[in-house]
């Protein structure tokens, strides 16, 4: 199991306050990284990840920014590195969704969620490898769902940018493996956040139901595959989608 493998090495995690994001901060800081701790709106809950961090002997910063803004991302990464020094460990986390049947999907929701999903996720690895490929070290680790791969009634548009991330992972993993970087996706099945709270009980029956682990994940059961691919455990794993969703998919 990973211990303090990231000792003196810097991590970012998008989308980083809260649920899949927040476990992940946790647990990369508990291996010994410094942790960026991205988000966009919600200063308080990234404060407090950020404080749960440090209360436990570890290192954290705030880093603010749209991951779906180009600029924002290469000007808040840049001064990272220059501030810090290069991140080793990138976590693509941020998502979000806005469901609708695909008849009447509107097309600004569409859009907003390929370009924070998908496009995000593309921003910030495109700002940070320059700075890993000098350093011949880095982990990045993007997060997936289980409806990249089976697809989801009234997800098209959260659907399709989770299976263009695997597609992302696959070709970045191909690019980068010779420069000493790997890149791999987790893709969740369904956990307990936010975003599952708000679901009804009929639905949430009805998922439990095709899981055959009987019962929904908890963010620190994702964190754990980040921190082994994070890990010196996983240098020969890149490409790979690790699939975390209670036997919901087996392959």
């Amino acid at each position: 199991m990973p211990g303090r493998d990231l000792e003196g090495k810097n991590a970012l995690v998008t989308g980083g306050s809260r649920g899949i994001g927040r476990a992940i901060c946790l647990k990369l800081a508990a291996m010994g990284a410094r942790v960026f701790i991205n988000f966009t709106s919600n200063k308080e809950a990234a404060q407090k990840v950020l404080s749960e961090i440090e209360a436990a002997g570890g290192q954290a910063v705030l880093c603010p920014f749209d991951v779906s803004d180009a600029q924002a991302v290469k000007g808040a990464v840049s001064g990272l590195i220059k501030e810090y020094g290069p991140v080793q460990v990138l976590v693509n986390n941020a998502g979000i969704t806005r469901d609708g049947l695909l008849a009447r999907m509107k097309e600004a929701d569409w859009d907003q969620v390929m370009n924070v999903n998908l496009k995000g996720a593309f921003n910030c690895i495109q700002a940070c490898a320059m700075a890993m490929m000098k350093s011949r070290w880095g982990r990045i680790i993007n997060i997936g769902s289980v409806v990249g791969t089976t697809g989801n009634i009234g997800q098209a548009n959260y659907s399709a940018a989770k299976a263009g991330l695997e597609g992302l992972t696959r070709t970045a993993a191909r690019e980068m493996a010779a420069r000493g970087i790997t890149v791999n996706l987790v893709a969740p099945g369904f956990i307990e956040t936010d975003m599952t709270a708000g679901l009804p009980e009929k639905i949430k029956t009805g998922l439990l139901a095709q899981i055959p682990a009987g019962r929904m994940g908890v963010p620190e059961e994702i964190a754990g595959p980040v921190g082994f691919l994070a890990s010196e455990a996983a240098s020969y794993v890149t490409g790979h989608t690790f699939h975390v969703n209670g036997g919901l998919v087996c392959q």
